[in-house]
């Protein structure tokens, strides 16, 4: 009897192993089923939350208010006409030219003798509408301190551009006549002070000193040959650069004289 029970305890101890067995499947089990449900992804959900992220970044005008009612349902985002978009750019930069052409118009009326005289030219190119000084008429040779006939032409360039709001670049010029003084060494310094000089005028004559900026470019960027009289002096200028980003031009070219209607 005694050797009969214990082949029965045995014969337990060797089985108690698949009750811990169908434990650990049944937790797998239900592990899965935990993962699968966390994974699963409401469609609708998802979609009201993409369109919510793009619609606050992109600024969409006319964007739909999301209905939670329906968050099962899809939500078309607003369609938008790429050449419509471009349209109504291209409209916006002509118009802006538009109202350059007319404020540099305004001043230039102002400044009618000197235009006819060839003192002051005005130009039009791919950045925006320039007005170019000779510095004669601004400034004594090898000096920066601008003249008495220097003020009335500044101030009516300033009076006309202040009505707006567009940025505008005053650039110091020279021929290639070298200078050394105590003051300036080089073309260089003299064609930028005589450009903060001319900004300085400027703004005090009213135009607001964010929209302007100030550069010399010393006889980096002449105009004419420096090898005659004639040359030499159409390099010595000051330009006012009024910068209305034309839509049509898409590069740098030659410059067109202002006023002369396009082909």
């Amino acid at each position: 009897m005694a050797r009969r029970k214990r082949h029965e305890e045995d014969h337990e101890n060797h089985e108690r192993w698949l009750v811990s067995y169908a434990d650990f499947i049944t937790l797998l089990f239900a592990f899965f089923v935990v993962m699968y449900a966390i994974s699963s992804v409401n469609d609708g959900k998802y979609r009201v939350l993409s369109y919510s992220l793009t619609s606050a970044f992109r600024s969409a005008e006319g964007a739909r208010p999301l209905d939670q009612s329906n968050a099962s349902t899809s939500i078309a985002p607003p369609q938008i006409n790429p050449r419509r978009s471009a349209r109504a750019e291209d409209n916006a930069r002509r118009e802006r030219r538009e109202r350059a052409r007319k404020l540099v118009a305004l001043a230039m009326s102002a400044l009618d003798p000197l235009v006819r005289q060839g003192q002051v030219q005005v130009s039009e190119g791919a950045r925006g509408i320039t007005i170019e000084i000779n510095s004669s008429m601004l400034f004594a040779s090898g000096d920066s301190t601008l003249s008495s006939e220097a003020e009335p032409i500044l101030r009516a360039i300033a009076g006309a551009l202040a009505q707006g709001d567009f940025p505008v670049t005053v650039e110091g010029h020279s021929d290639n006549v070298p200078i050394a003084n105590s003051r300036f060494p080089s073309n260089w310094e003299l064609s930028a002070v005589r450009a903060a000089s001319v900004a300085r005028l400027l703004s005090e004559s009213g135009l607001a000193p964010g929209q302007m900026s100030a550069i010399g470019y010393g006889e980096q960027r002449p105009l004419e040959s420096n090898s005659t009289p004639e040359g030499r002096t159409r390099n010595r200028r000051v330009a006012i650069l009024v910068e209305s980003m034309a839509p049509e031009a898409r590069s740098e070219g030659p410059a067109i004289p202002f006023g002369v209607p396009r082909a």
